[in-house]
């Protein structure tokens, strides 16, 4: 049975954070919520959490996971990124968009596409993940919460409590969110591409 806790979407209180963050480095899988619907997140180096993310989802070695990060800083440590696409994303972070990007040594391996060797990054316009983020000090694994038959994000914490308290340790209650997943682009070639519209304008990438 998880736990449920109800965050104030402005003003995360640090004790139920601190709570939180206790849970993900105890080997946990938590629902957090984004500026793009809710989300799935466990420690970057756990191998069983991200094991029963990858069983809720029924995710393959094909998907590309996200590494969920507070600032723009943690970004060179993590992917090869060339200027031009980070003066893009410098513009337009925090916000609803995962960038995809060839992953560096630092990131596990099973965490990138196992083809493309390629890793996702998102810094989220959310109160409650950036908190989560600080409290951290690294960056969180993370996958939109999009169950298998459907193609938008969990936005009713409710609803996800009544699907998920028995598969995951902690359901974060941080308001009825949009449905939309992120707006995802590919810098792992080069050229931009914009792989998946979403909750992210696209213009400042056309």
């Amino acid at each position: 049975m998880s736990q449920f806790f109800y965050v104030h979407p402005e003003t995360p209180q640090a004790r139920l954070i601190t709570q939180a963050v206790d849970i993900i480095k105890k080997g946990g899988v938590v629902v957090y919520p984004t500026d793009s619907g809710y989300a799935l997140g466990c420690q970057m180096e756990n191998k069983q959490a991200l094991e029963r993310i990858c069983q809720i989802r029924r995710l393959n070695d094909k998907h590309n996971f996200t590494l969920l990060c507070r600032d723009l800083s943690e970004l060179s440590l993590y992917t090869r990124v060339d200027n031009i696409a980070f003066r893009l994303l410098r513009n337009n972070t925090p916000g609803a968009y995962t960038f995809i990007f060839k992953g560096t040594k630092e990131v596990p391996r099973r965490l990138m596409n196992a083809k493309r060797k390629t890793i996702g990054i998102r810094v989220p316009d959310n109160n409650i993940a950036l908190a989560l983020l600080e409290a951290l000090g690294e960056p969180m694994m993370s996958t939109s919460l999009i169950l298998p038959g459907k193609d938008t994000t969990e936005a009713d914490p409710d609803e996800i409590r009544d699907q998920l308290e028995h598969a995951v340790d902690l359901i974060m209650h941080g308001g009825y969110l949009g449905e939309q997943p992120t707006t995802v682009i590919d810098f792992s070639e080069g050229d931009i591409d914009i792989v998946r519209i979403g909750a992210g304008d696209i213009t400042p990438f056309e």
